[in-house]
């Protein structure tokens, strides 16, 4: 089979979903499809499936800018994200132009035709499908679905009992009454130990080296009280707003204070944990936000701690043995499941390698322009969300702007566009300013960033709504092609007619 789009959006995940919606309140005379290797949408909460699955930023900068959080929680379990991604996708009129089971294969651009040609393989049936479409969107996240990061553990096969990645994680694995280890310290991790506090005998927390845990109100009691005087969408926004001053101003306080604001996270941990709590368990060699800070609604892990229901070990892994894991100090950890919440796997464009008029592109050396476009990837967006903030903040200006783009160039009857970096742009700075092993895993496969203007990355909403949301069309950094004389009007051209 082959067809036309206006639009392809790879990925029904939160990311595209929401670029989907932008484009009906946007571009509502674009055609357009989302392709979605799996056989469900909503991707990362509904391939998760472990025990106390949650997202780790508040609700009303993770929801969408144009569809009110309405629960009470505004830190929500994975379950009320995935029911809000498919409440926007049957408002928005999407679901019935999700095509499920579609793993792309390959995706190439013609300069020529002013179009990409993405193929994609049918699951099940292994029949190749073949797209066509002026603009991609690529809302494949940022790992590789099929599995997570796994270290290799010398004599994890002598193991009796049951290794499970979270990534993995199925309905029918057991834990009540049984002595669980988890191997890591991220956000994963520290959801995992209090959820799975009270079935399992007992549950061990094993990390090489602690993380900043904040605990967070699991409520907005501010916007519950304002919903009795205010409309919704102006509860929305002011709690969107309030949210986002915070993250920005708790983020630029460590980058700029990094001692006080490490004192302020160790105070505020130990308070919970007792005089009597060993905090080397919690005090990080490195500054706040040079790894993503942990979060945990009411500081559910600091009290399944306390009440001695859990426990945190910070050492080595030597092996494993038949009943558990040997540690570098000597001490034997007794275990009948351990969760390897190590990390996951990251991947670019869903592992596909772009071509572009013939020749495939170096993700690794290219330039990311706004934090959306790439270079020398003619009409094509890459959605990536903040490290320090919320993913749906960066992924709806992400979308917004590509509409704005689409339809400049559809106004001016422009093909395409392509952002064209020159030498004196380029710098060693990497995409992400994280130290966190699984980005420091895959610097070679993300594009780079500049070192000035649309080409540097800023982690910062405030600045690129100001950059990215009142930009332009015709900027600098970006090359518009010129119409070829043709006899056939802009709007065929332009896969309109």
């Amino acid at each position: 089979m082959s067809k036309h789009l206006d639009v392809l959006i790879i990925g029904a995940g939160l990311s595209g979903v929401g670029a989907a919606a932008h484009l009906r309140r946007n571009c509502p005379q674009k055609t357009f499809s989302i392709l979605e290797s799996r056989s469900s949408m909503g991707g990362t909460w509904d391939l998760f499936r472990y025990p106390g699955i949650r997202s780790d930023s508040d609700m009303f900068t993770l929801g969408y800018s144009f569809k009110p959080w309405t629960s009470e929680k505004s830190i929500a379990d994975g379950a009320s994200i995935l029911n809000y991604i498919k409440e926007t996708a049957r408002e928005y009129g999407i679901t019935e132009h999700i095509t499920y089971g579609m793993r792309v294969v390959r995706v190439e651009w013609s300069s020529v035709q002013a179009r990409w040609t993405v193929i994609a393989i049918r699951e099940g049936s292994n029949e190749e499908c073949v797209y066509t479409c002026n603009f991609l969107m690529g809302c494949t996240g940022y790992y590789n679905y099929e599995a997570g990061y796994t270290p290799e553990f010398p004599g994890v096969e002598k193991f009796k009992g049951e290794v499970v990645h979270p990534q993995k994680w199925t309905d029918d694995i057991q834990y009540k009454g049984k002595r669980v280890v988890i191997i890591g310290s991220g956000a994963t991790a520290v959801t995992l130990l209090p959820a799975m506090c009270g079935q399992a005998e007992h549950v061990t927390m094993l990390q090489r080296s602690p993380s900043y845990v904040a605990s967070v109100p699991e409520k907005d009691h501010i916007s519950i009280g304002l919903r009795k005087v205010l409309p919704e969408k102006l509860v929305y926004k002011l709690a969107r707003a309030r949210n986002v001053g915070v993250q920005l101003g708790v983020y630029r306080l460590s980058k700029q204070r990094p001692k006080a604001v490490r004192r302020l996270l160790l105070m505020a941990a130990k308070s919970q944990l007792g005089s009597d709590f060993d905090m080397t368990h919690f005090s990080p060699r490195y500054n706040p936000w040079d790894e993503r800070l942990c979060a945990v609604p009411n500081g559910d892990l600091f009290k399944v701690l306390k009440e001695k229901q859990a426990s945190v070990v910070t050492d080595h892994i030597e092996s494993f043995t038949e009943q558990g894991i040997r540690l570098k100090s000597g001490k034997v950890l007794k275990a009948d499941l351990v969760v390897t919440a190590t990390g996951l796997d990251m991947q670019i464009f869903g592992g596909v390698k772009p071509v572009v008029d013939g020749c495939p592109v170096k993700v690794g050396e290219s330039l990311i322009y706004k934090g959306s476009l790439v270079s020398g990837m003619p009409n094509f967006s890459m959605t990536f969300g903040y490290t320090n903030s919320s993913w749906t903040l960066k992924a709806d200006l992400i979308a917004e702007y590509c509409c704005r783009l689409i339809n400049y160039m559809d106004k001016h009857g422009i093909p395409y566009c392509v952002p064209e970096a020159r030498r004196d742009d380029f710098s060693d700075a990497p995409f992400l300013d994280l130290q966190s092993g699984y980005v420091a895993r895959a610097r070679h496969l993300l594009p780079r960033q500049g070192n000035s203007g649309p080409w540097k990355v800023v982690q910062s909403y405030l600045r690129d709504t100001a950059v990215i949301r009142f930009s332009k069309g015709n900027e600098p950094g970006l090359r518009f092609a010129k119409s070829a004389p043709r006899k056939k009007p802009i709007t065929a051209i332009l896969g309109l007619g």
